[in-house]
């Protein structure tokens, strides 16, 4: 059996399979301004890029003084970002190439995400991504999101794979920290070209420096072949 045959591959969805970020930043940025913080900017959003939502929100709350309940705020954010996915999200060309090589070699694939259930479904469904992606995970489904490994072990099991012979593709420091935690090997696609450097993506199996404009889905697909 070839090592490409004793593969399962899990991605994660925000910045590595979608450009959701700009969406995400829209969503959050709508619901502080709404709350009289008009002043978060884009640098602001990359702290928090590849933290769960409900994380991100949680450290709002302490950080802007936020008086609603969590849960009231984790609503109104994935209100609006659904809103917003809906109308429009791009799926990376090499990543949606990437997942068909990988569909027509048989090879098991899952999502796990700090996204909402019912965002990664949106997303699956609206961008086409669910003609092969069918097993998802998120992290509002574990006990611990990123960098804790519950939410890519939770995928593998699904799956019924051994976390040894999983490979997570992902673009943020957290996930790939959760990617090493969970005792798998890691695929980092830098989303903020800027933390290449951080010791997180040092540990990678394979680092694409240059992010989602290095990713090829051929070249990927041989080195996963061995």
């Amino acid at each position: 059996m070839s090592a490409l045959n004793d593969t399962s591959v899990i991605f994660d969805l925000d910045g590595t399979l979608v450009d959701s970020e700009p969406n995400y930043f829209e969503a959050g940025r709508g619901l502080l301004a709404a709350r009289g913080v008009t002043d978060f900017t884009w640098q602001d959003h990359e702290e928090y890029v590849g933290i769960s939502t409900r994380e991100t929100l949680a450290r709002w709350k302490e950080r802007y003084g936020l008086a609603a309940p969590l849960a009231d705020l984790l609503a109104e954010k994935n209100r609006r970002y659904l809103e917003l996915a809906r109308a429009s999200t791009r799926v990376y060309p090499q990543m949606a190439r990437f997942v068909e090589l990988l569909h027509g070699a048989g090879v098991p694939m899952a999502v796990a995400s700090g996204s909402s259930r019912a965002a990664i479904g949106a997303i699956l469904a609206g961008t086409g991504l669910d003609a092969w992606l069918t097993t998802y995970v998120s992290a509002d489904e574990v006990d611990h999101g990123k960098p804790a490994p519950d939410v890519f072990l939770a995928a593998a099991e699904r799956l019924g794979a051994a976390p040894a012979r999983c490979v997570v593709l992902e673009d943020a420091v957290p996930g790939a920290r959760a990617a090493k935690a969970a005792g798998m090997r890691c695929v980092a696609i830098p989303y903020v070209p800027e933390q290449a450097d951080d010791p997180a993506f040092a540990a990678a199996d394979l680092l694409l420096r240059g992010g989602q404009a290095e990713f090829s889905a051929q070249t990927v697909l041989d080195w996963l072949r061995g």
